[in-house]
């Protein structure tokens, strides 16, 4: 997810979501996504969770490349990417990414990157712990985690 503070920041935003619970683990917010960084917010998560059996994204380069790839094969998990062009195929995220953009994204027009991650942050937590999913009988997310664990 892109977007931009008023001072002229660049926000990107990894967002990484349990496919099963619809939880959203992490929002990690900076100004530019690279493999190194996603590798350290997926081992914070599985030092957390515990290592998933696939990892499923999109295609950008920061998910296909040499040190991602490794990293996956060295934690046993297989990459499930999505085909150039067809979002659908990664449609848990793309719903989230969609919600997270109409429900914060858009409502807010952050003035620092720092201002960004407090609200985003935020925002995450609601969605999580208040919010209700239908594919989890109306549960919240962190209900559904909890069951399922």
């Amino acid at each position: 997810m892109f977007d931009a503070c008023a001072n002229g920041q660049q926000l990107k935003c990894l967002t990484v979501i349990d496919e099963y619970t619809s939880e959203c683990l992490a929002i990690d917010v900076t100004g530019s996504i690279r493999s190194g960084r996603v590798i350290e917010v997926l081992s914070q998560l599985i030092s957390l969770h515990g290592a998933p059996r696939y990892l499923r994204s999109d295609n950008g380069p920061e998910f296909v490349s040499r040190a991602i790839l490794k990293w996956a094969a060295q934690n046993g998990m297989d990459m499930a990417l999505s085909d150039p062009g067809k979002p659908w195929q990664n449609g848990a995220d793309e719903s989230f990414n969609g919600k997270f953009r109409d429900e914060c994204l858009s409502l807010d027009w952050f003035r620092t990157r720092t201002e960004a991650k407090v609200v985003i942050d935020q925002w995450r937590r609601h969605y999580n712990a208040v919010r209700p999913h239908s594919s989890l009988a109306y549960a919240q997310r962190v209900q559904a985690a909890m069951l399922f664990n």
